[in-house]
Formats: structure tokens, sequence, C-alpha cells
């Protein structure tokens, strides 16, 4: 076994591993459908290794060629499809159909042709160069400014840009005379090693992709509270500790609230109705608050925002404007009055978020000692 038909194993190894994980994290992935079409165009494009082998050994070497030729494009169009399902871009179908039957009807043209001509080398470069710089496309538009999405689009503007510069390989080094002497050509040990190197780059960095979509889906989870729509204690303590570190000084405000008489709520209606009430309330929350807030269930009947760049006043207006019509929503029965009490404190920076804490829980239960239903503003506010 030569060089290049050492390569062709190793490509055709590593596609199907790579099949193999993609289908198993399509299992685990909301871009599932991504994963999947991953999984396939890697696995379609492993197929072209056995028909490159073939094409030397076997005594239809057209047939094969052109088969080689048909899986490598028709898996690259398959990871196309999958990257557009990945940043939210739909190819046409009719579109895939079209570029297909063209390229075949050219590879089957060219086959006859000198190899290594620049016609020749150009045409059959070319659908592969223009596959992969659309998927290029496709994740600059999308305008992420995740890096591994940055990566994955130089990666691809390189691969496509490497197809092209194979046509003018093949015309320093040539492809051989006949579609059967490749193998042993020296460009090809270069085009597969390529080819290799690539592919696992593409591979590794589309995995990684999904694996970071993973742990996001996973984190988001683990810091949301699902009956109330907001985060969880320790979701609004990540997303208050990421603004402080964006925005260390203030002014910054925290408010806390805890609904009142929410046990004789739950011990009089039901704890259906308890859940209704913790899921319009924090619903009204999401309403009422301004962008850019953190708000949180910190657990219970109590709920929390974080307020950047607001100062204390504004920060006591809009506690005033919850409690009067953050429980007014249609979501509850009509005869259920529900009311809240409200601590307000400053946060002035960082490093006063603890004592913000205490301050704005001690105003709280000034308020629910004051007669519930009422806001109290911290006294060193």
């Amino acid at each position: 076994m030569n060089g290049a038909a050492f390569f062709l194993v190793v490509n055709f190894v590593v596609a199907m591993s790579f099949s193999a994980v993609f289908a198993i994290v399509a299992r685990r992935n909301q871009s599932r459908r991504a994963a999947l079409w991953f999984a396939a165009g890697f696995g379609v494009a492993s197929i072209s290794a056995i028909c490159e082998l073939l094409v030397a050994y076997s005594g239809t070497p057209k047939l094969w060629a052109i088969g080689a030729f048909a899986s490598v494009l028709a898996g690259m169009v398959m990871l196309a499809v999958g990257i557009g399902k990945l940043f939210g871009q739909r190819i046409a179908p009719w579109i895939i159909a079209i570029f297909m039957a063209a390229s075949l009807a050219v590879s089957y043209v060219i086959y006859d042709l000198p190899r290594g001509t620049p016609m020749q080398a150009l045409l059959y470069q070319s659908p592969f160069a223009l596959v992969i710089l659309t998927s290029t496309g496709i994740v600059f538009r999308h305008g992420r400014s995740v890096v591994v999405d940055r990566f994955l689009g130089v990666l691809l503007l390189v691969t496509g840009l490497h197809f092209l510069a194979k046509a003018g390989l093949a015309m320093l080094l040539g492809a051989g005379t006949s579609a059967r002497d490749y193998v042993n050509t020296d460009y090809a040990l270069v085009s597969q090693s390529l080819t290799a190197v690539l592919m696992v780059a593409v591979g590794l960095t589309l995995l990684a992709t999904l694996v970071l979509e993973i742990m996001t889906a996973q984190r988001t989870e683990s810091e949301l509270d699902t009956l109330s729509g907001l985060t969880n204690r320790r979701g609004f303590d990540r997303g208050v500790q990421a603004l402080l570190r964006e925005a260390p000084d203030g002014p910054h405000a925290l408010i806390l609230c805890d609904l009142d008489h929410f046990k004789r709520i739950n011990d009089t209606y039901g704890h259906d109705i308890g859940d209704l009430v913790i899921k319009t309330f924090g619903k009204g929350l999401r309403q009422y608050a301004p962008p850019g807030a953190v708000i949180g269930r910190l657990g219970g009947e109590e709920f929390a925002i974080f307020l950047p760049g607001m100062p204390i006043e504004t920060a006591v207006q809009l506690a005033q404007r919850l409690r009067l019509e953050v429980m007014s929503l249609a979501d509850l029965p009509s005869e259920i009055g529900v009311t809240a009490s409200f601590g307000v404190a400053p946060v002035p920076s960082e490093a006063a978020l603890t004592e913000a804490y205490r301050q704005a829980d001690q105003a709280m239960y000034d308020a629910k000692n004051s007669g519930r239903n009422r806001v109290k503003r911290a006294s060193s506010g």
C-alpha cells in the first residue's frame, strides 16, 4: 500500500468515526437535525475513499471515479445543509438538485480530458470549493460573535480555497495520465493528506460547536426555575456577577420581593393555584422589568431583580409600579387577591453586593411588618 492509498484508508476511518460521533451527539443536542446532517455528510463522504481505491484496482475506473466525485460532493452538500440548520439558514432543495446534477454532468464530461490541465483541474475542483464557500457565507452571515463560530468560518474559508489551490497543485505535480494512475502520484499523497487534516479540523470544530451548545443548554436548564420562568438562585447570582464584572461601579440597584400570605393561598385554594400565582408573578416581573435586568426566583415565594445602571430613586419607582401592576394580569382568578412586599437597596459597587442583599432583605421585612403590600427603601440608601 502506497502513501496515498494509506491516507485514503485513514480518511475513510476518520470520516466514519465522525459520522458515528455526530449521530450520538444528535441524541443530546437541541440542533439534532444539524448533527444528523453532519453524520450523514461524513458517512457519505467516506465512501469516496473506497471508490478511489476501486478506481485503481477494479476494471471499471470511470464508474468509480465519478462515484468518488459524487460521494465527496454529496457529503459536502450535506454538511452545508447541516451548517444551514445550525445557523438558521435554509438551502432550497431545488438548488441542491440542480447543482448536483450539473456537477455530475461536468464530472462525466471532463473524465476523458487530459488530467492536470487547467480546464480539467478547475472544473473538477470548483464544485467542492463552491459548496464549502457557501457554508462559509452561511456562518459569516449569521453574525454570531462566538469565538468557535468565527474560527469555523475562517476554517471553512481556508478549506474552500484549498480546493482551488489543489487545481493548481494538480497542474504543477501532475495527477496521472488516467484516473487509475491517480493513487500512485505525488499529487494524490499531498491531496489526501491535506484533505485528512482539514477534514479532522472541520469535524472537530463542528463537534465543538455542538458540544458547547449542549453545555450551554444544560447550564441554562440548571439555572432556570421552570415554574416561574425566571432564573433560580444560581442563575441569578451568575447573571449579577457577569454584569458587575462589566460595570463594577454603580449606580446599580437591587429589589427583593416576597409574596404576602402565600401559605394561606396554598392552604385555601390548593397548590395548583399557588403555582399559578408564582407563574403569574414571574411573568409580570419579566413584562415590567427593564431590558438588561436580571430577574430570579430565589426560592419559595421570594424574588429578586438586579438593575444595572439604575439609581436607587428610579428603582423605588419601579418597585412601586411592580407592586401595583404585576399581579393584575388576567392569568389569576378574580377572587384571588395577591399582594407582595418589596425592599430596595442601592448597589454602589461590586464589593457592596453582599451588604445590598442584607439591606434589601431588611427593607423587605420592614415592608412586611408595616402591613405588607408596600415598598420600603433601605435605610442607608
